[in-house]
């Protein structure tokens, strides 16, 4: 069994507690208008690698998790490629390997994603958007599988970190934000959430793979302003 991998980053401080490795899988389902790595979107990889070659990477770096860090896979979408993430998952874990999983929850329901979940310590939920039409506007696709992976997660009680990014004339309203606090109340076990603010560094990816920038003019978001938005979500 083999992987398609996009990259691998080694010492990562955001992607999950403590210091990670961050392993990129190729492919994605959505077409997220703010997406920053088209380069993903296709299954093509850069480059080929068996759970075991992925999990003697990991163990290079093991010493430097400490009690918190350990692995994350993140994309594109990592459950596009269902298999090969349960496999890796299952070797990380009986390697003694916290593992995070940074997901839409959506891979056109391929895969056995509560297999998948049995190996996961946290899950990154990626927060698209709270309705139908504005995650069919920001995605391309319909809300209903993402939803069913977030009542996945409630049902085996995993530990979740919620991640939004704010874009400037879509979501950056304090309406939006008072319906996306009211969207997160019920959920249990959520240890972060997070405003990411949108910003254009992918634009020149997008010219030189010869794709529409379906953003292009929207500025990028002004970092104190999503810093007050997260601040009215998270005052109780």
């Amino acid at each position: 069994m083999k992987g398609n991998i996009n990259s691998i980053e080694t010492m990562g401080l955001v992607d999950g507690p403590g210091i990670r490795i961050v392993i990129f899988l190729q492919g994605c389902p959505l077409r997220c208008l703010f997406c920053h790595n088209p380069e993903t979107w296709s299954k093509a990889a850069n480059q080929i690698m068996t759970p075991e070659e992925v999990l003697k990477k990991v163990l290079r770096y093991k010493n430097y998790f400490g009690e918190n860090g350990g692995v994350t896979f993140s994309g594109g979408e990592p459950l596009l490629q269902p298999e090969f993430l349960l496999e890796t998952l299952k070797i990380c874990k009986e390697n003694h390997i916290n593992t995070a999983l940074d997901t839409s929850g959506v891979n056109n329901y391929t895969g056995n994603k509560e297999e998948i979940l049995k190996y996961v310590d946290l899950v990154i939920w990626d927060i698209k958007a709270i309705d139908k039409e504005g995650y069919k506007k920001m995605t391309s696709k319909e809300i209903d599988e993402s939803l069913e992976f977030l009542a996945l997660c409630q049902k085996f009680n995993k530990k979740m970190w919620l991640r939004q990014v704010i874009v400037p004339g879509i979501n950056d309203t304090k309406e939006y934000i008072l319906k996306l606090k009211e969207f997160i109340k019920p959920l249990k076990n959520i240890e972060k959430v997070e405003l990411l603010p949108y910003h254009v560094l992918g634009v020149e990816k997008y010219k030189k793979m010869g794709l529409k920038y379906r953003l292009d003019g929207v500025k990028a978001m002004d970092v104190e302003r999503c810093k007050k938005l997260e601040q009215i979500l998270l005052d109780k």
